[in-house]
């Protein structure tokens, strides 16, 4: 969640606030992560979060992040993309359409992986199945981006609940919203060190999500 805030100040302090692009008719939303975690932040640790957009590949809106320590060590990198929608139509806006604010045509090697299409495991194993409360969701009533950490975390079996994640991977596909029903799903790789985790509701794909450890 403070990386999608960290997003949102860096459009507000461009004059694109949240209230100008709904007047607009326009929404923007998050539709992929990838962070890696050098180090992982503490309790009372003061960082700083730089971010910044880079070129649009396709449909998709990209930008990059690097959390420092107060002495400007890195703690993590990464990349997310986003998708410019109509939300009255909920048709996506192709970035070229999306004229609000010069587009940039510049892109950046970061230590982190793409945040590319996750493949889930057609044979993963059912964890639990999950209710979205209302203090699950955000101010658009869908479910808080910072939850599906939450349970993503409660899915991983003991071996890996203490090991240091190294990287960490999230695609959104569907929201959720109060009410709903989650359907979680795991798959371990042993040999790479890997775990998928996938949220179904109804048999549609809410999120896919990776941890590499």
């Amino acid at each position: 969640a403070i990386t999608s805030d960290a997003a949102v100040e860096d459009f507000y302090q461009r004059g694109i606030s949240w209230k100008f692009l709904a007047e607009k008719d326009i929404a923007i939303l998050v539709s992929r992560l990838a962070f890696r975690l050098h180090k992982i932040p503490k309790a009372d640790d003061f960082i700083t979060i730089h971010t910044w957009e880079e070129a649009p590949k396709g449909i998709q809106l990209f930008r990059k992040y690097e959390i420092t320590s107060k002495n400007e060590k890195k703690l993590v990198s990464g990349v997310s993309s986003w998708l410019v929608v109509n939300p009255t139509t909920r048709k996506i806006i192709k970035p070229s359409l999306f004229t609000l604010r010069e587009e940039p045509n510049f892109s950046t090697a970061l230590n982190s992986l793409d945040c590319g299409k996750i493949q889930q495991d057609e044979n993963a194993s059912l964890i639990e199945e999950r209710k979205v409360h209302i203090s699950d969701l955000d101010g658009n009533g869908h479910m808080n981006n910072s939850k599906y950490g939450d349970y993503i975390t409660d899915c991983l079996p003991e071996n890996l609940f203490e090991k240091p994640v190294k990287d960490f991977c999230i695609n959104y596909s569907k929201e959720a919203t109060a009410k709903n029903t989650l359907q979680l799903f795991a798959s371990e790789d042993k040999t790479q060190n890997t775990i998928t985790i996938t949220g179904k509701q109804d048999q549609n794909v809410c999120f896919e999500s990776k941890l590499y450890f």
